[in-house]
Order: structure tokens, then C-alpha cells, then sequence
């Protein structure tokens, strides 16, 4: 079966970085889209980067500048590079592969990862 397992993630100190990966198994990565999101304590999840099957990226405006997705479908894995951290980033980081078909979609996701950002 389908299984996106995340890692990378802990305590980091504001201007820290972190590299979180999602390794896949299970399916043909190449044809998915990959997408991290994030969700804080009492707030909803939210998209933070995500990368299309043809490498088009795509970031939360907070994010621009400091985040940077990227995939090895050799690895069957995607990156997010984070850097110049702040507290606001503190959240559970999930991993999304996404595939539209004719009807519908598939749509798998990753147990997720925390992350703190505190001095």
C-alpha cells in the first residue's frame, strides 16, 4: 500500500533551518504532485510548497524566500529546505501526494512531523 513517511523535523532557534524529507513508497512517485502543509495548535491545515509532477513550484507568501521544495524521483522522496525559521512556523508538517485521474483523484498523506521554532 501507499505510505509517505516524514522525517527532519525538531527543535530549532529562530533563524534556524531544517530539512524535512517524505519518502514514498508504494506508488509511482514521478506521477504525483507533492505538497507540504502545516498545521499550528487551534488553526486549520494550510499549504506550505508544493512541486507538480513537472517540477512547477508553488509557496505560501510567508514562506517565499525562506522555504524550497524540491523532489528526487530516483529517491521517491521531496524536500522541504527551510531556513531564516520563526516562531510562527511552529506546526505539525504533513506530506500530500496528489494525482487527478478522469473521476476524482488519489489523494495520500504522511503521519506528519513536528516542528518548533523557540529560543
Amino acid at each position: 500500500q501507499v505510505q509517505l513517511v516524514e522525517s527532519g523535523g525538531g527543535l530549532v532557534q529562530p533563524g534556524g533551518s531544517l530539512r524535512l524529507s517524505c519518502a514514498a513508497s508504494g506508488m509511482i512517485f514521478s506521477w504525483y504532485a507533492m505538497t507540504w502543509y502545516r498545521q499550528a495548535p487551534g488553526k486549520q491545515r494550510e499549504l506550505v510548497a508544493g512541486i507538480s509532477s513537472g517540477d512547477m513550484t508553488n509557496y505560501q507568501d510567508s514562506v517565499k524566500g525562506r522555504f524550497t521544495i524540491s523532489r528526487d524521483n530516483a529517491w521517491n522522496t521531496v524536500y522541504l529546505q527551510m531556513n531564516s525559521l520563526k516562531p510562527e512556523d511552529t506546526a505539525v508538517y504533513y506530506c500530500n501526494a496528489h494525482r487527478p485521474l478522469t473521476t476524482g483523484a488519489l489523494d495520500y498523506w504522511g503521519q506528519g512531523t513536528q516542528v518548533t521554532v523557540s529560543s
